[in-house]
């Protein structure tokens, strides 16, 4: 008894407090848009004309999602272009319709209002070599199909994203730990390597989990909610809360 006291103490402590202070502050916020419809997907200008950026790019972006789902969760999605291209192409997940997007919203565009954070920066030769194979991850991704999401514990826009990382692990960045459903995997596939590589990471359902890796530092999952250290580039990952220390990208 003494020992699952003392585990449920760290839970409440490491997990639940922090979550139940990012949920405070949320909730003082008065730029947060009511609903779907009246919130800002415009673009919030991180990237410049595609004319004036001629290289080659690969681009992660994430942002918190809306109303009472920002407490906790970000939104993550994929950019691409190749040199010289006329356009950017922007890749997300999402929960209706077939779920797997192409240029649903400006590349560089708010989610619900709230401005998007970059997590993965490559540019030039080396996004060269990783537009194509980015571009094949994204076909190759299993839950693209209708009916293929799930907002809680995964498969969902960060499930995606996640995939694609793992299909291309020279981007080599984790996503933040609010990217809810990034450490989903189907039953069964419990233990294996994180999705850059440099690691191992134990997962039953997303519910559930420990990662330890180079990249991802280490990482620890109750029920979607991470928490952890960034060894790297050195930051606390606090449910809620997400990254606080030395940016990913």
């Amino acid at each position: 008894m003494e020992i699952l006291a003392r585990i449920l103490l760290a839970i409440v402590i490491v997990f639940l407090v922090p979550l139940a202070a990012h949920a405070v502050w949320w909730s003082t916020r008065d730029d947060l848009a009511p609903d779907w419809g009246s919130a800002d997907w415009s673009s919030a200008r991180l990237l410049a004309p595609p004319a004036a950026k001629p290289e080659a790019l690969v681009y992660v972006y994430a942002a918190r999602t809306g109303r009472w789902k920002g407490i906790f969760a970000h939104h993550s999605w994929i950019v691409v272009k190749e040199k010289n291209a006329a356009r950017y192409t922007r890749y997300d997940k999402v929960g209706w319709g077939r779920p797997v997007r192409t240029d649903g919203w400006p590349p560089d565009g708010r989610w619900f209002s709230n401005a998007p954070e970059l997590v993965v920066a490559i540019e030039g030769e080396a996004a060269e070599r990783l537009v194509p194979r980015v571009r094949e991850a994204v076909k190759s991704y299993p839950h693209g199909e209708w009916g293929g999401y799930r907002a809680w514990p995964g498969p969902n826009s960060n499930t995606f994203v996640a995939h694609v990382m793992r299909e291309v692990p020279e981007l080599g960045a984790p996503l933040p730990p609010t990217a809810l459903g990034k450490d989903w995997h189907p039953t069964g596939q419990i233990v294996g390597l994180t999705p850059s590589r440099t690691g191992i990471e134990l997962s039953f359902g997303g519910l559930l989990g420990f990662a330890v890796g180079w990249v991802e530092g280490i990482e620890v999952n109750f029920l979607g909610l991470v928490a952890g250290i960034d060894l790297r580039r050195p930051a606390l990952k606090l449910p809620g809360w997400g990254r606080i220390g030395l940016a990913a990208a």
